[in-house]
């Protein structure tokens, strides 16, 4: 199933990236036949060439402008343990599943023990409004 999935979006955007190779070859002859009359055929070809260097640069640009880093203002909060743990599982996502591994075995074992946990945390929190 995964694997259809990814050999239908691969077809998907082959499909895609043809179509645009033949509308961009399309309006080069369109632009061909436009400047061949006032120009000649060498001027023209030449116009052509110099439209897709012109296209080309303004990708460039626009790629350069998006893959420049933008500063972000770290705000500067105390740390609790919650979000401690949770840096720690960002960094290490290996260790954070061994952790959570370890901790359901414990749970499964222990079955007093997390019941009293699960009692305890719930009890701390005030009841929700609705």
């Amino acid at each position: 199933m995964i694997l259809r999935r990814a050999l239908l979006l691969v077809c998907g955007i082959a499909a895609l990236a043809a179509s645009a190779a033949m509308a961009v070859f399309a309006l080069g002859f369109a632009l061909y036949a436009v400047l061949l009359p006032a120009w000649g055929p060498a001027f023209a070809a030449g116009g052509v060439a110099g439209v897709c260097v012109l296209l080309a640069l303004l990708g460039g640009l626009a790629a350069i402008i998006a893959a420049r880093p933008r500063s972000v203002v770290k705000t500067i909060a105390p740390e609790g343990f919650a979000a401690r743990a949770l840096g720690l599982a960002r960094e290490n996502p290996i260790l954070a599943a061994v952790a959570v591994g370890v901790v359901g075995v414990i749970a499964a074992r222990n079955p007093k023990i997390t019941a009293a946990l699960v009692g305890a945390f719930l009890a701390g929190r005030p009841p929700t409004q609705r």
